[in-house]
């Protein structure tokens, strides 16, 4: 390649800020998110999300001086296992090597285990899927398992693996349950105080302030806290959009807060938080003695709730979606949609 055909390579970014480079080679795409394959030990990602694009800057340099010097890029060779089994095990060891998060890898895992004792001589076949998928009876549950299950058959079949046992293995149909907003949030809000103070902080700022309870507030810390309690700071690796988030706190929430040392919990006043089945073991418990629920109302719905009166306040989706820490604005649509507010489309909204 001579050096007048080199073009500057390109940064691309998706939605949880990881960044990659992209160039041609040889008439060929490359689209490389690390080194590797340059001889380089830039990693952008594996860096703090503030920093990952300077460090993408950096990479980008370094291909397109890689490409001016007349180097080509370095393929992987392709390891050929003797089995479907062995490409199944390939494919799950590289996917917990992968930027994922704790459950989704969990999900990975305990799918793959399950699966495998449906495999017979060592070759996967659309029957060892049906008769594996087949046993979860509820739409949902199967195609969470179908989605697992998939993404594990498309890393075999990109190490080399050549049958696709999932083509013809649809998704079922299955009604989606929604998270029942409160009608009087302030009567449920008061029952839990009078059951647990921890649940009841919990309730209120998933309420108050749009955070995800299981994840992003029971993990929270005084140093998540601005100086006066007026606001929280979220990086993108505390939270599901992955996104740097920042977030007012309404005043009946911040009455209710003494901020303690940097590093510990607002729960436990240490520097542990409770374990993950904390507010939802929590729930069931106060579900069991409270007569002031509906069906289908659940911890989740205070945000679900809080989404709806962020909306008629200000009419306006761009700052609900900012809100809600959603990736897109065709999710917060959605979002309202499946609550039955509103009928809108993205086509509805104000153009310039």
């Amino acid at each position: 390649m001579s050096k007048s055909t080199v073009k500057y390579p390109k940064i691309k970014s998706d939605n949880k800020q990881r960044y990659s480079v992209v160039f041609y080679s040889n008439e060929k795409r490359y689209r490389i998110s690390n080194g590797s394959k340059i001889n380089s030990n830039l990693y952008p990602n594996s860096h703090p999300i503030n920093e990952r694009y300077e460090i993408a800057k950096l990479l980008c340099a370094e291909v397109y001086k890689h490409l001016l010097s007349g180097l080509g890029v370095n393929e992987p060779k392709k390891v050929l296992y003797r089995t479907d089994k062995e490409y199944l095990f390939r494919a799950l060891n590289n996917k917990l090597k992968g930027d994922c998060s704790h459950k989704y890898k969990s999900m990975l895992q305990w799918t793959y285990n399950g699966f495998v004792k449906y495999i017979e001589n060592d070759k996967i076949s659309s029957n060892n899927v049906n008769n594996y998928l087949n046993q979860y009876t509820k739409g949902s549950s199967y195609n969470s398992l179908r989605r697992h299950l998939n993404a594990l058959i498309n890393e075999a079949k990109s190490l080399g693996m050549d049958s696709n046992p999932m083509k013809d293995i649809k998704a079922k149909k299955s009604k989606a349950k929604l998270h029942k907003p409160y009608r009087e949030v302030s009567i449920v809000l008061d029952d839990i105080r009078k059951y647990n103070d921890n649940l009841y902080l919990c309730s209120l700022i998933t309420y108050g302030c749009l955070l995800r309870p299981h994840r992003e507030i029971r993990e929270l810390t005084w140093s998540d806290f601005n100086s006066d309690l007026t606001q929280i700071n979220l990086s993108g690796d505390r939270n599901k959009s992955g996104r740097n988030r920042i977030v007012p706190i309404p005043k009946y929430v911040s009455e209710l807060l003494t901020k303690g040392e940097p590093n510990h919990n607002i729960f436990t006043n240490t520097t542990t938080p409770p374990n993950k089945d904390y507010f939802k073991t929590l729930w069931s418990r106060y579900k069991k003695t409270s007569n002031c629920l509906e069906d289908n109302q659940t911890l989740y719905s205070f945000r679900h709730t809080g989404a709806i009166k962020v909306f008629n306040n200000t009419k306006d989706i761009t700052k609900l979606q900012k809100a809600m820490g959603h990736a897109s604005i065709n999710v917060s649509l959605t979002y309202l949609r499946g609550l039955e507010v509103t009928e809108l489309e993205v086509s509805d909204m104000p153009t310039l």
